[in-house]
């Protein structure tokens, strides 16, 4: 499975051998927005015209496109790690959120072995 980008909005798409072409699903939101296409190429310019369309069926039906991500979400974690996470962040005198975005930017960002 791969994803491309469009405006924020991820597309996941998959090859299908036995119909030779490729197809895909916007990720993240409720809404269902689809796009197919037999090359990369044609997938990308699939993608952009799926979600420009959903833009316009929701301008259309007046209302507002799904957005993919707030910025925002909850994190379920024990209380002794919970406890040891703020211990981290004061020592290193960041706030457990801020703490938490570095640790995430580090771990999606730092190649993988």
């Amino acid at each position: 499975m791969s994803i491309l980008t469009y405006k924020g909005y991820q597309g996941r798409f998959e090859y299908d051998p036995g119909a030779d072409i490729f197809h895909g699903d916007v990720l993240h939101i409720t809404d269902v927005v689809t796009f197919q296409g037999r090359s990369i190429d044609e997938l990308k310019t699939a993608l952009a015209d799926s979600i420009e369309d959903y833009f316009n069926l929701c301008k259309e039906v007046d209302k507002l496109p799904q957005k993919p991500f707030s910025g925002r979400f909850n994190v379920r974690l024990t209380p002794e790690l919970h406890q040891k996470a703020a211990r981290t962040a004061a020592i290193e005198g960041m706030s457990l959120n801020n703490w938490i975005v570095h640790a995430v930017k580090k771990a999606v960002t730092e190649p993988r072995a």
